[in-house]
């Protein structure tokens, strides 16, 4: 997995008004949880963008500027409720040989053969939840669709690796190409005549997704 650098230095002052100070310079109050004891530090707000501001995840190096480099992942962000200006970061620790847990997101790749006949793409699951050490923790988790056809469905079975666990039940959905109102029959390529009855060209239909989080009861 990725990992992103933050450069920060430790506070010596928590309390109210040195939090107070911090945000009103531009900085952000962290803590590190996990290790001996809690590291309470703070950095440049723009210096959590690439972290927070994306659909990637990253393990996080922590360097506090003294010879002291911490690895862990994002754990909890607290934004202003108006402004939407981070306000706090938890950071919890990590080492080389435990086990961690974190939601990766889910890559679909691919042309489905269902979608291109006029069916609809539902991505139930864009996020699930793996467990693995540090160094096994995947980017992504890559779900190929090419040979989906209308009502075929990939489940958490199919992305089984012995690399991690992931912590949901083999058969959660992921994702599913349901029928629609435009939707044709869903031939094989060999199976068309040669006059190319029933063939659907790719653009002819849009090929439409739809997130859907609560279309598939689990």
């Amino acid at each position: 997995m990725k990992s992103i650098t933050i450069n920060g230095l430790k506070r010596e002052s928590v309390g109210k008004v040195a939090t107070r100070t911090l945000r009103n310079a531009g900085k952000v109050p962290c803590v590190v949880y996990g290790g001996d004891e809690p590291i309470h530090f703070s950095a440049d707000e723009l210096a959590f963008n690439k972290l927070v501001y994306t659909p990637d995840v990253h393990t996080v190096v922590v360097d506090l500027g003294d010879g002291t480099k911490v690895n862990c992942i994002l754990q909890d962000i607290q934004f202003h409720p108006v402004t939407d200006r981070i306000l706090h970061i938890d950071f919890f620790q990590i080492f080389d040989d435990k086990e961690v847990m974190m939601e990766i997101p889910v890559r679909i790749v691919g042309n489905s053969r269902g979608v291109r006949n006029g069916g609809v793409l539902r991505i139930v699951n864009r996020k699930l939840r793996v467990k693995a050490i540090p160094e096994n923790l995947p980017d992504f988790l890559e779900i190929d669709i090419t040979e989906m056809k209308i009502g075929d469905i990939r489940t958490v079975a199919s992305i089984l690796s012995d690399d991690y666990k992931i912590m949901h039940e083999e058969s959660r959905t992921i994702c599913q190409v349901r029928t629609s109102r435009t939707a044709v029959a869903d031939v094989d390529d060999e199976d068309e005549d040669e006059d190319g009855e029933g063939e659907v060209a790719a653009g002819d239909v849009p090929a439409t997704e739809v997130n859907d989080e609560a279309a598939v009861k689990e």
